[in-house]
Protein backbone atom coordinates (compact mmCIF):
# COMPACT_ATOMS: atom_id res chain seq x y z
CA UNK A 1 0.00 0.00 0.00
CA UNK A 2 2.83 2.44 1.05
CA UNK A 3 4.67 1.84 -2.75
CA UNK A 4 1.11 2.30 -4.10
CA UNK A 5 0.75 5.65 -2.30
CA UNK A 6 4.47 6.67 -3.05
CA UNK A 7 3.97 6.22 -6.98
CA UNK A 8 0.74 8.57 -6.88
CA UNK A 9 2.23 11.43 -5.16
CA UNK A 10 5.20 11.20 -7.71
CA UNK A 11 3.16 10.87 -10.48
CA UNK A 12 4.82 7.54 -11.81
CA UNK A 13 2.45 5.04 -13.23
CA UNK A 14 2.99 0.79 -12.72
CA UNK A 15 4.67 -0.31 -15.47
CA UNK A 16 2.59 -2.43 -17.97
CA UNK A 17 2.37 -5.94 -18.00
CA UNK A 18 4.47 -7.73 -20.57
CA UNK A 19 3.94 -8.82 -24.06
CA UNK A 20 3.93 -12.93 -24.78
CA UNK A 21 7.68 -13.41 -26.01
CA UNK A 22 7.62 -14.05 -29.62
CA UNK A 23 9.07 -17.37 -29.40
CA UNK A 24 6.10 -18.30 -27.67
CA UNK A 25 3.42 -17.17 -30.05
CA UNK A 26 0.64 -19.97 -31.71
CA UNK A 27 1.33 -19.73 -35.61
CA UNK A 28 -1.67 -17.05 -36.08
CA UNK A 29 -0.39 -15.30 -33.41
CA UNK A 30 3.12 -15.30 -35.80
CA UNK A 31 1.35 -14.25 -38.77
CA UNK A 32 -0.27 -11.71 -36.56
CA UNK A 33 2.98 -10.20 -35.96
CA UNK A 34 4.12 -10.23 -40.04
CA UNK A 35 1.10 -8.03 -41.15
CA UNK A 36 1.95 -6.06 -37.78
CA UNK A 37 5.70 -5.77 -39.22
CA UNK A 38 4.96 -4.74 -42.32
CA UNK A 39 1.78 -2.65 -41.74
CA UNK A 40 1.92 -1.66 -37.71
CA UNK A 41 5.63 -1.23 -36.84
CA UNK A 42 6.15 2.03 -38.71
CA UNK A 43 3.46 3.88 -36.82
CA UNK A 44 3.41 2.07 -33.86
CA UNK A 45 5.91 0.62 -31.31
CA UNK A 46 4.57 -3.02 -29.94
CA UNK A 47 6.30 -3.15 -26.95
CA UNK A 48 5.46 0.12 -25.18
CA UNK A 49 3.08 2.82 -24.34
CA UNK A 50 5.34 5.69 -25.83
CA UNK A 51 4.26 7.26 -29.07
CA UNK A 52 5.67 6.64 -32.40
CA UNK A 53 3.52 8.24 -34.94
CA UNK A 54 0.35 6.91 -33.76
CA UNK A 55 0.74 5.30 -29.86
CA UNK A 56 2.20 2.63 -28.61
CA UNK A 57 0.16 -0.29 -27.99
CA UNK A 58 2.05 -2.48 -25.52
CA UNK A 59 -0.93 -3.89 -22.98
CA UNK A 60 -3.46 -2.70 -25.46
CA UNK A 61 -5.83 -5.41 -24.34
CA UNK A 62 -4.76 -5.55 -20.67
CA UNK A 63 -6.09 -1.79 -20.31
CA UNK A 64 -10.07 -1.32 -20.52
CA UNK A 65 -9.47 1.49 -22.68
CA UNK A 66 -7.62 3.01 -26.02
CA UNK A 67 -5.94 6.01 -25.80
CA UNK A 68 -8.52 7.24 -27.37
CA UNK A 69 -11.09 6.53 -24.53
CA UNK A 70 -13.02 4.13 -26.79
CA UNK A 71 -12.91 0.80 -25.36
CA UNK A 72 -10.33 -1.59 -25.85
CA UNK A 73 -12.11 -4.51 -27.46
CA UNK A 74 -12.14 -6.49 -30.93
CA UNK A 75 -15.17 -4.66 -32.81
CA UNK A 76 -13.70 -1.18 -31.87
CA UNK A 77 -9.90 -2.00 -32.47
CA UNK A 78 -10.97 -3.61 -36.13
CA UNK A 79 -13.12 -0.61 -36.69
CA UNK A 80 -10.60 1.26 -36.57
CA UNK A 81 -8.01 -0.51 -38.12
CA UNK A 82 -10.11 -1.14 -41.04
CA UNK A 83 -11.74 2.54 -41.82
CA UNK A 84 -8.78 4.55 -39.94
CA UNK A 85 -9.39 7.11 -37.51
CA UNK A 86 -7.35 10.62 -37.46
CA UNK A 87 -4.19 10.23 -39.04
CA UNK A 88 -4.58 6.37 -38.67
CA UNK A 89 -5.10 5.67 -42.48
CA UNK A 90 -8.12 2.49 -43.65
CA UNK A 91 -6.73 -0.63 -44.21
CA UNK A 92 -9.48 -2.19 -44.75
CA UNK A 93 -9.45 -2.62 -48.34
CA UNK A 94 -5.68 -4.20 -47.77
CA UNK A 95 -6.18 -6.40 -45.38
CA UNK A 96 -7.92 -9.94 -45.56
CA UNK A 97 -9.89 -11.23 -43.28
CA UNK A 98 -7.57 -13.65 -42.14
CA UNK A 99 -5.06 -11.19 -42.09
CA UNK A 100 -7.36 -8.44 -39.62
CA UNK A 101 -7.78 -12.21 -37.35
CA UNK A 102 -4.58 -12.99 -36.86
CA UNK A 103 -3.44 -9.35 -36.46
CA UNK A 104 -6.16 -8.82 -33.77
CA UNK A 105 -4.67 -12.52 -32.36
CA UNK A 106 -1.21 -10.80 -32.19
CA UNK A 107 -2.56 -7.25 -30.30
CA UNK A 108 -3.94 -9.71 -27.96
CA UNK A 109 -0.81 -10.43 -27.50
CA UNK A 110 0.90 -7.34 -26.66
Amino acid sequence: MACASVLLLVGCKPPLPPSKPLSELTPQENSGYAVFQSRCARCHYANSDSGLRGPGLQALYKQPYLPSGAPANDDRITYVIRYGRGMMPAFGSDLDERQLSNLIAYLHTL
